[in-house]
């Protein structure tokens, strides 16, 4: 049985993942140009470029997002930011 999860593949095209779900969690006052994320049935996550929404979609494992947000909240990310 084909599942949707199976078709799901990292830099696949977003606009393949529907476009209900999407949220712009990293939004900030940059002319609209941000990241946006879906959270996936099968708990992965997709982010998208929200200025090129047919774009590719990076897949995350929830352990994968779990570990990038643990660091950015106690600063290891912070290199990027000077």
């Amino acid at each position: 049985m084909d599942h949707i999860s199976d078709r799901i593949y990292n830099g696949m095209p977003a606009r393949e993942l529907g476009s209900e779900g999407w949220h712009k969690p990293w939004s900030g006052g940059n002319g609209g140009n941000c990241v946006e994320a879906m959270r996936l049935a099968d708990g992965r996550v997709a982010v998208r470029q929200s200025a090129d929404p047919d774009g590719p979609a990076l897949i995350y494992s929830s352990g994968e997002i779990d570990a990038f947000i643990r660091g950015a909240k106690c600063g290891q990310a912070d290199f990027l930011l000077s």
